[in-house]
C-alpha cells in the first residue's frame, strides 16, 4: 500500500463489513492497531473475520492469531457463512505447554527480553506472511496470563510497537471481562469499536454497533442497529435527514378522487407526510391503497408496509373493492413489504426504506400502520425520534408518504396511544357518525402544510369501485362527536336501503 502524502486526505482501508465504511467516513485508517469489544456472542469474531476476507479480496494477505478458540472452531464459523478459511492464515498462540506455567513470560518486545515460545511462533509468522491486516482473538486469555494490570498494559504497547514496525493493520478483540470502568487499552488503540446486544422480554435479540474512538476520522457517533446472520454482520447507520436533501417538483398530485383532492386543496404534495387517523375499519388502509393505485397509473413506483394484516388479507380486500393490485405488484412498481416488528429494528426498517427509496426510486411510501410499529417495540428508546428523521428524510427526497393511525373507540369519545400529528404535514381524520338507524363516515382535513385546504367535513363512502367522498356536510351538527343534528336537505351518498355494510380499514 502506498505512503500517503502530507497534507492530503488520509487513506481508507475497508472493513469487509456493511455499514461500517459509511459510519467512519470511508474505512479505517491502515496501519493502524483497533479495539473490538463486546460481549461473548456479540459478533467480533465474525466481524474479524469479514475484515480478512475482504483484505484477501482485495489480494492482502491476512493472519488470525487465536488465543481462545481452536483452528478447528474458526474454520466451522466461517463455513457456516459460506466463507472459504484457506483465504487467510489461522495460527493458535497458546499450545498445551504455551498454558504450562513453566513457559510463561512477561514482556513481548523483542528488543528488550527473550520472547516465550509461543509468542516467538507468532513474530516468526508474521515476519513470513508480512500480513497487511492481523486479527488478535483474544485480549482476556492475555490479561489473565498477564496477572496484573501493569504488565498487561505493557504487553499491549509492546504488541502495538512491534506491530507498527510491520505495516499492518491490526484488530485486538477483547470480551469486556476487564474491571468495570478500566478503559487503559482504549487510550492504546487508534480505534475503539464496540457491539453490544440487547434481549427484550419479546422478541430476538437486538445488535448495535457504537464508534467509541476514532482518531483523525470524523464519523457518525452514537448507535448503530446491526443484524448478525448467515452471511455476516450488517449495520445500519444512523440516520441523518440532513445530509440527504434533493431537488424535486412540488406540484400537487391527483389522490385519484374528486372530493378528497378537493378536501386537500389540489392533492398531496411531493416532500409531505400525509397522516390517515381514525377508528378501525373506517377506511384508513383503503384511503390509502386508492392514492396509491393512482399513483401506479400514473407509472409511480411505490413502496407499502404493512406491520398489522397479511398481504393476502390485503389484496383480497382490495380486489373486493374494484382495486386490483397485482398487475402492478407483477409489473414491479409496487413493492408490498410485510413487516414483523418483533424481529426487526427501527435501524434496519429505516435502511430498508432508504434502499427502496434510492435503489427502488419509489416515488410513495405507505407504512400501515404506526400503531404497531411503535408498540411492537416497547424496548426501544426514542422510536418518535427516530421516526422524525425517517419522515424528514423522505420530504427532503421529495417523497409522498402516507401513514396510518389507529384509535380507541368508534363513536363519542376516541383516543390514540401516541401523538404523532406534529410530525405531519397533512392530517386526515376519519369519523363514524350515526344517521336514521345508519352508521355512516366522515372525513376532514385537519392541516395541510402545503395546501390552501377545505375546513369542511365531507361524507365518505366505501363501496364496489373504490371510495367516494361526497359535498360537504354543511346541515349536520357534531359530526366529528359521533352524535350529530341534522338542519337541512342535504343528500347524502346512501340511504336507509343502501348497502353499507363495508368492513374495510
Amino acid at each position: 500500500m502506498a505512503e500517503n502524502i502530507e497534507g492530503a486526505a488520509p487513506m481508507r482501508l475497508a472493513s469487509g463489513v456493511d455499514g461500517v465504511d459509511d459510519i467512519l467516513g470511508g474505512g479505517l485508517t491502515p496501519r493502524r492497531m483497533y479495539l473490538i469489544e463486546g460481549a461473548p456472542g456479540a459478533g467480533k469474531t465474525t466481524l474479524a473475520l469479514q475484515f480478512l476476507l475482504k483484505g484477501a479480496e482485495l489480494g492482502e494477505a491476512g493472519l488470525y492469531v487465536t488465543l481462545s478458540e481452536t483452528k478447528a472452531e474458526l474454520i466451522a464459523v466461517a463455513a457456516s457463512h459460506g466463507w472459504p478459511a484457506d483465504r487467510f492464515t489461522i495460527i493458535e498462540l497458546l499450545s498445551d505447554e504455551g498454558l504450562d506455567p513453566r513457559y510463561e513470560q512477561t514482556v513481548l518486545h523483542p528488543a528488550e527480553i527473550e520472547l516465550g515460545e509461543t509468542v516467538r511462533d507468532v513474530i516468526n509468522k508474521v515476519d513470513e506472511l508480512k500480513p497487511a491486516r492481523l486479527v488478535f482473538d483474544s485480549l482476556s486469555e492475555l490479561r489473565l496470563l498477564s496477572q496484573n494490570p501493569l504488565r498487561y498494559r505493557r504487553q499491549i504497547l509492546a504488541l502495538k510497537r512491534y506491530f507498527a514496525t510491520r505495516a499492518c493493520t491490526v484488530l485486538l478483540l477483547d470480551d469486556n471481562t476487564s474491571e468495570p470502568g478500566d478503559v487503559q487499552l482504549h487510550s492504546i488503540a487508534h480505534g475503539v469499536i464496540s457491539l453490544d446486544n440487547l434481549v427484550h422480554d419479546y422478541g430476538g435479540e437486538r445488535r448495535r454497533l457504537r464508534i467509541a474512538k476514532m482518531r483523525g476520522i470524523k464519523f457518525r457517533e452514537g448507535y448503530h442497529d446491526m443484524t448478525l446472520g448467515t452471511g455476516g454482520i450488517r449495520v445500519y447507520p444512523r440516520l441523518v435527514a440532513a445530509e440527504h436533501h434533493n431537488e424535486y417538483s412540488t406540484q400537487a398530485l391527483s389522490t385519484g378522487t374528486q372530493g378528497l383532492d378537493a378536501l386537500l386543496g389540489g392533492g398531496l404534495v411531493p416532500g409531505t407526510n400525509a397522516l390517515m387517523i381514525g377508528p378501525s375499519g373506517v377506511g384508513k388502509t383503503t384511503t390509502v391503497v386508492s392514492c396509491l393505485l393512482a399513483a401506479l397509473e400514473r407509472g409511480a413506483p411505490c413502496v407499502y408496509y404493512l406491520f398489522d394484516e397479511t398481504l393476502t388479507t390485503l389484496l383480497l380486500r382490495c380486489a373486493n373493492l374494484g382495486m386490483d393490485l397485482k398487475p402492478h405488484i407483477e409489473s414491479g412498481l409496487l413493492k408490498l413489504r410485510q413487516i414483523d416488528p418483533a424481529e426487526i429494528s427501527p435501524g434496519e426498517f429505516t435502511s430498508d426504506v432508504r434502499e427502496r427509496v434510492e435503489q427502488g426510486h419509489a416515488k410513495y411510501v405507505a407504512i400501515d400502520s404506526l400503531n404497531a410499529f411503535l408498540q411492537a417495540m416497547p424496548g426501544e428508546r426514542y422510536l418518535l425520534l427516530q421516526m422524525h428523521e425517517l419522515l424528514a428524510y423522505l420530504n427532503q427526497r421529495g417523497i409522498i408518504t402516507m401513514l396510518v393511525l389507529g384509535q380507541h373507540g368508534i363513536i363519542g369519545e376516541i383516543q390514540s396511544d401516541i401523538d404523532i400529528s406534529y410530525l405531519s404535514d397533512v392530517v386526515l381524520l376519519f369519523r363514524y357518525f350515526e344517521r336514521q338507524g345508519e352508521v355512516l363516515t366522515a372525513v376532514t382535513a385537519l392541516k395541510s402544510r402545503a395546501n390552501a385546504h377545505e375546513r369542511s367535513i365531507r361524507q365518505f363512502r366505501l363501496g364496489t369501485t373504490g371510495l367516494d367522498v361526497g359535498e360537504a356536510l354543511r346541515d349536520f351538527e357534531g359530526i366529528l362527536s359521533g352524535l350529530p343534528s341534522y338542519r337541512g336537505d342535504a343528500a347524502m351518498l346512501v340511504s336507509a336501503d343502501s348497502d353499507t355494510n363495508s368492513t374495510t380499514q
